[in-house]
C-alpha cells in the first residue's frame, strides 16, 4: 500500500484519497477526478492573456501516474473536463486525442458539469462516455454540483475546495478533500484554478494535499 494515499471508509466502502487530486475506489477499480478544464490556458491566451506553458503537462502526468499506480480499468470525470469551446484548439484537441490513446484500455466516463454545457458535445476521439448529470453506482452518486441525495453518498467537484492552516506566523492555503456526512468534494484536478474555503462543520473531515501527501488536518 503506497504511504502517501490516506485510507478512508465512506458508506461502508474502503477508498484512498491520493496525492494526484484524485479518489479511487479499489474494489470497482475506478478512479474519479474532478475539475480538469482543459483548454483554459488556450481560452485565456485567444483573448491575449499570456500564460506560463506547461499546465497541461503536469496535469497529464499526475493524471496518467494515478492511473498507473492504482491500474484503474475506468476513470470518472466529475464535471468540467473542459473549460470553454474557444479553448478546443485542433492541437489541443489532437494532443488529448493521443493521450487518450495511451490509456485506450481505461473506460472514460464524464459526468457534465456546467462549463461542459456551455462548451457541448467533446470531442468523438476522446472516446468518452457521457452522463448528463449524475452516476449512480453501489452506496454512491457520482456527480458535479455537491447536491445532498437520500440514500446516498454524493462525491461531487465544482467547488475547488481549500483550507487555510496556520503556524505561528505561517500560513498555508492548500487545495483539500472535504468530507461530509451526506456530501464528498474533491480538489480540482487542475493546478491552473482558484478555489473556495471550506467550512467545517461537526462530523466532517478535511485532507489536505501536501505536497507529496494526503493529510488530514
Amino acid at each position: 500500500m503506497d504511504p502517501r494515499r490516506c485510507q478512508v471508509r465512506v458508506g461502508g466502502t474502503p477508498l484512498e484519497l491520493l496525492p494526484e487530486r484524485a479518489l479511487f475506489w479499489p474494489e470497482a477499480r475506478t478512479l474519479a477526478v474532478a475539475d480538469l478544464h482543459w483548454g483554459k490556458t488556450e481560452s485565456f491566451q485567444r483573448h491575449g492573456i499570456p500564460l506560463p506553458l506547461g499546465v497541461l503537462d503536469e496535469d497529464l502526468a499526475r493524471l496518467s501516474s494515478a492511473l498507473s499506480s492504482t491500474d484503474a480499468r475506468r476513470l470518472l470525470v466529475l464535471g468540467d473536463l473542459v473549460h470553454a469551446r474557444e479553448g478546443l484548439t485542433p492541437t489541443l484537441v489532437q494532443r488529448l486525442a493521443a493521450w487518450r490513446e495511451s490509456h485506450a484500455d481505461v473506460t472514460m466516463v464524464l459526468i457534465r458539469g456546467n462549463h461542459d454545457l456551455r462548451a457541448g458535445p467533446p470531442p468523438d476521439a476522446w472516446r468518452l462516455d457521457i452522463h448528463e448529470s449524475h452516476l449512480d453506482e453501489g452506496p454512491f452518486r457520482f456527480a458535479h454540483h455537491p447536491t445532498p441525495e437520500t440514500g446516498r453518498y454524493v462525491w461531487a467537484g465544482h467547488l475547488h475546495p481549500t483550507v487555510r492552516l496556520s503556524a505561528g506566523r505561517d500560513r498555508l492555503r492548500l487545495p483539500c478533500f472535504h468530507l461530509g456526512q451526506q456530501v464528498g468534494v474533491l480538489p480540482a484536478f487542475s493546478a491552473f484554478t482558484g478555489g473556495f474555503d471550506m467550512t467545517r462543520r461537526p462530523g466532517e473531515r478535511v485532507f489536505a494535499l501536501a505536497g507529496p501527501s494526503v493529510v488530514e488536518v
